[in-house]
């Protein structure tokens, strides 16, 4: 993802690179970004320093892991830099961190960047609040590539909870993110959530609604990791300069 961000903020006529940064100690600080990316050699090099980054920026894009989240958050507040959000599996302390943060700068946070995911979460919840719990059953399955540490995807998780929110109920009283064995007939208002893992595959989500003679699918398959790149500068140029608050990809798309 670091590769396909530095190709699409060098290629959008309305951004400029301010940098990027590596694993402190690791074997990309200190090369050359354009060539990181597969570009012609650009003068600015990979860096380990988080902190110089984020003084030279206007935007920072982060996908990384959340424990280095962490430290991205409290160095946005301190220098007032707008954060673009697309590291997933935050557990609820760090999601809570999130929140406090963007009491002071402008958060835009996502599962999933893609406009095309952005769009499904809107008929799923459009879906859900019309579809009866009692006649319709909800399931969820998504499939990533086998390098994937999360699990659900985020991107699913976002799914389930975009048809909780069309159901008006809480996600945590009717998620169910696997079965096995004799677990009885499957209750009714059940949101299930079913995670594939293997080869390459960057990114496939379907949500079923499934009744007794008809089944709606609605299916997302994403082919290039670019997609969410293009989406992440798109909310980054969106977010400097915004007032701090918790935005999505909703507010970004002007949904």
């Amino acid at each position: 993802m670091g590769r396909m961000l530095l190709q699409e903020v060098s290629h959008h006529p309305d951004a400029e690179l301010a940098g990027g940064t590596a694993r402190p100690g690791g074997p990309l600080v200190g090369q050359d970004l354009g060539l990181l990316a597969g570009l012609a050699p650009d003068g600015r090099r990979a860096t380990g320093d988080a902190e110089a980054l984020f003084t030279a920026s206007d935007a920072v894009i982060d996908f990384t892991r959340p424990e280095i989240l962490a430290d991205h958050l409290d160095l946005a507040v301190r220098h007032k830099k707008a954060l673009v959000i697309g590291t997933t599996g935050l557990d609820a302390a760090e999601r809570a961190k999130v929140g406090q943060a963007a009491k002071s700068i402008p958060i835009v946070q996502a599962a999933n960047m893609s406009v095309g995911v952005t769009l499904l979460g809107q008929l799923v919840r459009q879906l859900a609040s019309r579809l009866e719990p009692e006649t319709f059953d909800v399931e969820i399955v998504e499939m990533h590539h086998r390098h994937k540490i999360d699990a659900p995807s985020g991107t699913a998780l976002a799914l389930a909870q975009a048809a909780a929110e069309g159901r008006e109920v809480a996600l945590t009283d009717v998620a169910r993110k696997s079965r096995d064995g004799q677990i009885g007939p499957r209750p009714k208002g059940e949101i299930g959530i079913s995670t594939l893992r293997g080869g390459d595959v960057v990114g496939d989500h379907t949500v079923i609604f499934a009744a007794d003679g008809e089944r709606i699918e609605i299916t997302h398959k994403a082919s290039s990791r670019q997609i969410f790149a293009r989406g992440a500068v798109r909310a980054a140029l969106w977010a400097a300069g915004r007032q701090p608050g918790l935005y999505s990809m909703i507010d970004v798309l002007g949904l």
